[in-house]
């Protein structure tokens, strides 16, 4: 059973990574959205049947997600790997069964890790944009000695 599973984890892994730049160029955030949505899949999936693994999904998502982000993108990416993972588990339920929900958990997991963290970095930006930090422009504290 165990040889089953890591080729799944296998075949998924390498979909999701071949998958990945036309989604999004953040691969840190989507091989950690992907890997963690499916091994909650594959876990919540042992444990609790097809809705345990879609629970699985989407907290491995969410958690793979938050591991691997900087503080600008951490947000974006839990959510979105949470999202990405759970429904990308439910879709492959339907259509291919355990096997198609573990494939489904890798690559909603990891485009929506991927796609969340990207937009939250990009808030973050704007926001401290819309602050006035510039990093562009030079602060000089002016002295005046006696």
């Amino acid at each position: 059973m165990s040889k089953r599973i890591f080729q799944i984890v296998a075949i998924a892994a390498l979909s999701t990574a071949a998958s990945l730049p036309a989604v999004a160029g953040d691969m840190n955030n989507a091989l950690g959205g992907a890997l963690g949505g499916v091994a909650g899949a594959a876990l919540g999936g042992a444990v609790g049947g097809s809705t345990g693994s879609v629970i699985g999904g989407a907290v491995g998502g969410g958690a793979g997600g938050a591991v691997t982000s900087n503080r600008r993108e951490r947000t974006g990416a839990i959510i979105g790997g949470a999202l990405g993972g759970g429904a990308g588990t439910a879709a492959g339920n339907a259509m291919g069964g355990r096997t198609g929900g573990l494939v489904g958990a890798a690559l909603g997991g990891g485009a929506g890790s991927a796609l969340g963290g990207n937009m939250s970095r990009s808030n973050s930006y704007a926001d401290d944009y819309a602050r006035g930090y510039r990093p562009d422009k030079r602060h000089h504290k002016h002295r005046h000695y006696d």
